[in-house]
């Protein structure tokens, strides 16, 4: 599984339901579980970032799938990264000539 951080940013219409943002993170996280995907984290945030999402997903496609879908409510945008542990990392460096 490859590992996502998403970066969330709540348009205004989910600025005014926030009050319902719990919710759709659990319904993020039930929806995530249905496409193989698993919500390691998620967070709720001050600054230039409302929340952040870190989840794994079994391909890019149900990461893309995950996150198009979410954007689609029309209450959060968002800005996914894939994450690379030490392991990840290293292995990407050893291709390096």
């Amino acid at each position: 599984m490859a590992r996502f951080v998403s970066l969330i940013t709540l348009t205004q219409h989910g600025e005014e339901e926030v009050i319902k943002t719990v919710d759709r993170a659990n319904a993020f996280r039930a929806e995530a579980e249905k496409m193989g995907a698993k919500v390691e984290h998620v967070y709720w945030t001050l600054g230039n970032y409302d929340g952040v999402l870190i989840f794994d997903a079994p391909d890019d496609q149900t990461a893309a799938t995950l996150m198009v879908n979410l954007g689609s409510k029309g209450k959060v945008r968002t800005q996914t990264l894939i994450a690379y542990d030490r392991d990840q990392i290293e292995s990407i460096l050893s291709r390096v000539p």
